[in-house]
């Protein structure tokens, strides 16, 4: 039996997170006095820590095969980071409290997958039905959060936020853990799957992508909030992109059916190309911001689903939670840290037509680098 209401809560909650903390979180600090680059650097310590945390806690879970219980005490100690933010606006007190929870909020999601995928038992295609509640989640919070704002001090952001990680620590003691199963293949190093070029062409294109989202996840509510455009307007866009991504991934079952994870990917980075130009010189219309927002189907949706699904096929039971963990480290971490790091020096220097031209060019760097380095006749 698959624990699909409870693994589903979780994806609700953790996301419900984000679309509580990104978009909205930047202007919280606005309001507080950080500059632009304290916001990057602050906001980036989230991609920080997703690059050194999970890579520890994934080795941990393998080792000691088992997965559940460290996604519990991520959960407790997320709720005591956050909870730094109601003691203090000085900036010494949000960095610290900001890398404490980054830390451990890190350490969760890939764990989570590893076990979604092997609470599925081989039935990949399902992964889209569980995970869309993660989108459900997000949806609620962005545009629940863009109409309080608008009539309430952005104060209030920090109880709506630490009530959203309680339900995440409500749903992280119930998921189960999965009984450890005897692989049925020949054990395979981790640096034999390392070494595969489909699977480094994966992971470098993936870094490439988050580098390209920087810009999108510290920046863009403030690059709307500049154009004019109302706080419950940001949350209806951020909306938008999310109900496209809703329908990718109910899509899945069918998407994977007609298309190779290679062609969904290659597909995926190509409309980030396009995306971020439109985020970033057309922002004046919002038919073009909208259009753009529909592209974040394809930029996180269909690339997310493929990506994870691919790192599942290729890592096997033995190395599961290292290899999702290495696929965040390396592309919400690594990717992420560059991606926020230089879009917050760019945004003052050059403006956000530039820096969102920048997201493109690492669109197209991943573009690259997965059409020619992976080829289907590669990958088993």
């Amino acid at each position: 039996m698959i624990p699909y209401w409870r693994l589903s809560g979780y994806y609700f909650f953790y996301f419900a997170f984000v679309g509580a903390f990104s978009p909205y979180f930047g202007l919280y600090l606005q309001s507080v006095g950080s500059s632009a680059a304290e916001i990057a650097v602050l906001m980036s310590l989230m991609s920080v820590m997703r690059t050194l945390a999970p890579t520890l806690w994934g080795w941990l879970a393998d080792r000691f095969g088992t997965r559940a219980p460290i996604v519990r005490l991520s959960a407790v100690l997320s709720v005591l980071g956050f909870s730094g933010f109601l003691l203090s606006n000085a900036y010494v007190a949000l960095f610290v409290s900001m890398a404490f929870l980054a830390f451990f909020w890190s350490a969760a999601l890939p764990l989570v997958e590893t076990l979604t995928f092997a609470h599925l038992e081989g039935r990949a295609s399902r992964y889209g039905s569980i995970r869309v509640w993660g989108s459900v989640g997000f949806v609620l919070a962005v545009l629940g959060l863009g109409y309080l704002l608008d009539e309430m001090p952005i104060r209030n952001l920090l109880w709506v936020t630490l009530t959203i990680l309680a339900g995440i620590l409500a749903c992280a003691l119930a998921i189960p853990e999965v009984r450890k199963v005897r692989e049925t293949v020949a054990s395979v190093s981790l640096g034999s799957i390392l070494r595969r070029p489909e699977v480094r062409a994966l992971l470098t294109a993936c870094f490439f992508m988050s580098a390209a989202h920087g810009a999108l996840y510290v920046f863009y509510s403030l690059h709307l909030v500049a154009h004019g455009y109302s706080k419950t307007l940001v949350g209806w866009m951020w909306t938008l992109g999310v109900l496209a991504e809703i329908l990718v991934f109910m899509g899945m079952p069918q998407l994977l059916k007609a298309f190779s994870l290679r062609n969904l990917l290659l597909f995926s980075f190509a409309a980030a190309v396009v995306r971020f130009v439109m985020i970033g010189w057309g922002a004046d219309s919002l038919i073009v911001l909208a259009l753009a927002q529909l592209l974040h189907g394809a930029t996180f949706g269909s690339y997310h689903a493929a990506a994870v699904a691919a790192v599942n096929r290729w890592f096997g039971a033995q190395h599961q939670a290292r290899g999702q963990a290495l696929y965040g480290s390396i592309s919400f971490g690594a990717g992420g840290v560059l991606g926020g790091l230089v879009s917050g020096y760019t945004w003052e220097l050059v403006g956000a037509g530039w820096t969102y031209t920048l997201a493109s060019v690492f669109a197209l760097m991943g573009l690259v680098v997965l059409s020619r380095c992976w080829r289907d006749r590669l990958a088993v």
